[in-house]
């Protein structure tokens, strides 16, 4: 009688396996796209994925000849996104633009004991589009004029030197951290609800200095609000060329970037993967995309998608290590 049960719940198992393989075969065959696509982006209008986002949203469009439409889906750091983007049906129609902080998720969650609310290898990048590196900016009323100066006054001083974030774990807090580490410093973290405030706390004078986006402090250090000391890119930046980086100031494992990359879920057949690669290489080429990337004074950083896995890989490696450095905090 056992046998007899078991026999056809092999056979309905055997039968779900043919269906669904005849599925995904048709999925891959049909032409691609059909219809609207949606891209989210996991963080609210005015950030930097949503400002990239948007004009390559255009530029996309054109090339694939269906409407591409921007869903910002927040919450959580961005986690509430990402984590939409990863359990999404893989057919090609919700993609995203996430930013480097998709790396880090993760190692918080496995920090705090949590399950994951994705995994890395939930995604497929189809490319990088912009890759800036942060900037170290302080009140231009601070004493600090050069990177020296700010070092020896926090030695002097641990953790009274204040600096605000976009949140614990964002990009702004991990990447000072790194400094912070590598420097052999203790600074006091001062985390706001978002890039904005964080900076509008600099220049109201609550805090003293910030880790922030070229393309949000070039107009404040031109206006003469904000100093900056230094960059932590792996080479000067062309919009601040006599603006020394951290590495060139012998700080070791420092390289930061706030970048932008497209993404689909891991599972997206191949066929529909190698159409967005194409019409991408092709978007980030148009003009009005080139000149919305110029208005922000942010570079386009494009690499495909073998390119991008390399460089995705070790700039996760950098963030999980620097998460690990912080540690818990509650």
């Amino acid at each position: 009688m056992k046998s007899k049960r078991v026999f056809p719940a092999v056979l309905a198992m055997w039968c779900m396996g043919i269906v669904g393989l005849v599925a995904g075969q048709a999925l891959a065959a049909e032409p691609y796209p059909l219809r609207p696509i949606q891209v989210i982006v996991p963080f609210p209008p005015g950030g930097v994925a949503d400002l990239v986002g948007r004009p390559f949203a255009t530029a996309l469009e054109k090339q694939l000849k269906q409407p591409v439409v921007i869903v910002n889906k927040t919450g959580a750091g961005g986690a509430v996104g990402m984590q939409a983007q990863a359990v999404s049906k893989p057919d090609g129609y919700t993609l995203m633009v996430a930013l480097s902080s998709i790396s880090v998720m993760p190692e918080v969650d496995a920090l705090f004991g949590r399950p994951p609310v994705y995994k890395l290898s939930d995604f497929a990048p189809i490319a990088l589009l912009s890759a800036d590196p942060t900037v170290l900016v302080v009140s231009s009323k601070s004493p600090w004029k050069t990177v020296a100066d700010f070092v020896a006054d926090a030695k002097k001083r641990p953790g009274e030197i204040k600096y605000s974030s976009s949140g614990v774990y964002g990009t702004m807090h991990v990447a000072m951290e790194m400094f912070a580490h590598a420097a052999g410093i203790k600074l006091r973290h001062i985390p706001t609800g978002g890039g904005g405030p964080a900076l509008t706390a600099l220049l109201g004078g609550h805090v003293d200095a910030l880790s922030g986006g070229p393309n949000v402090s070039i107009p404040h250090i031109k206006a003469g609000t904000v100093r900056v000391l230094a960059g932590w890119g792996d080479k000067r930046l062309a919009a601040l060329p006599d603006v020394p980086t951290l590495m060139e100031l012998g700080y070791k494992d420092v390289e930061f970037y706030i970048w932008s990359g497209f993404f689909a879920p891991a599972a997206t057949p191949q066929p529909i993967i190698q159409v967005l690669r194409e019409a991408t290489a092709k978007a980030v080429q148009a003009p009005d995309f080139k000149s919305a990337m110029q208005k922000m004074e942010t570079p386009i950083a494009y690499m495909d998608a073998p390119e991008f896995r390399k460089f995705w890989d070790a700039d996760a490696d950098r963030l999980i290590r620097a998460v690990r450095n912080i540690g818990k905090v509650e």
